[in-house]
């Protein structure tokens, strides 16, 4: 058994790491409010927006955007991998890499390539150590999104789509449920899927018309621009706050077994000191039965 000084070293050790602990949960817990409303805020606007475009996919414009045009996806792909920049968040980004990684897998047994666009340092480390093609990132992006820190590395995936050098793009990020549940998803954003043009059926009709100014392709490529944008930016606040609710959970069961570990060496700690006092009262006792 281990002697008395020791377990109470251990003991303050664990008491100093339950502090820490428990500081990080009650900050992730403040930050993980924040970053719920930001996400909630921005929901209203990519609804609106799809809608929009929803209703333009119905249109007739004398000029068609190419993302708006039915492109079978065979071939070289691209993926948007929005991760964290720091860890403590359970299997938050453990989740997410395995779905990248399957999806990576299909796609290079096919013959074909996947190019990344890597948004969160551990999405970046991670690609890296697999040595996988990344043509952007965007790493220490704090708790708040910006959408001028995003476009940079949204362009370059978006202009390879644009020219042909791949046939689809898909980002993965982490859906928030709740506070104890976050979902990994991997969603098609170009070519703009049918269920995310789908809209209000009740206000869709099958002809639409619409008047442009200045003109058919400023508007068009302007909006669809926008629209992709809106989609990565609802993403990559959906991954903030599911961040923060992983972080908060993971530092609560942390502090939870901090306390059980110093509830365990403290009943040891007792049993220990309590031998101790019970040899010297028997050293005691058989030294006076000697005299």
């Amino acid at each position: 058994m281990a002697g008395s000084r020791e377990i109470r070293t251990k003991i303050k050790s664990v008491q100093n790491t339950r502090k820490i602990t428990k500081a990080m949960e009650m900050v992730a817990a403040s930050k993980m409010r924040k970053a719920q409303e930001r996400m909630r805020q921005a929901r209203p606007y990519g609804d609106k927006i799809r809608n929009i475009i929803a209703h333009l996919a119905h249109a007739n414009p004398e000029y068609r955007n190419p993302f708006l045009d039915k492109r079978e996806i065979k071939g070289n792909i691209g993926a948007i991998v929005v991760t964290s920049d720091k860890g403590l968040c359970g299997a938050l980004n453990t989740n997410v890499l395995r779905l990248i990684t399957n999806k990576a897998r299909e796609v290079q047994e096919a013959g074909h390539k996947i190019q990344f666009t890597a948004i969160g340092n551990k999405g970046m480390a991670f690609l890296q150590r697999t040595r996988a093609e990344v043509v952007s990132q965007l790493v220490q992006y704090g708790d708040k999104p910006h959408m001028d820190k995003l476009v940079g590395p949204i362009k370059v995936q978006v202009d390879a789509y644009r020219e042909g050098k791949i046939n689809g793009l898909y980002i993965v990020y982490t859906r928030f449920i709740n506070t104890m549940k976050q979902e990994p998803v991997i969603e098609q954003i170009l070519p703009l899927p049918s269920e995310r043009l789908k809209g209000d059926s009740k206000a869709l009709r099958k002809n639409w018309d619409y008047v442009y100014e200045p003109d058919a392709k400023a508007v068009l490529d302007q909006l669809l621009k926008r629209y992709v944008e809106t989609i990565i930016y609802q993403a990559l606040a959906e991954n903030i706050a599911s961040e923060q609710s992983a972080r908060m959970v993971a530092m609560k069961s942390a502090s939870d077994n901090a306390s059980s570990v110093i509830n365990d060496l403290t009943l040891v700690y007792n049993k220990s000191r309590q031998a101790a006092i019970t040899k010297e009262l028997s050293e005691i006792v058989s030294g006076a039965a000697a005299v």
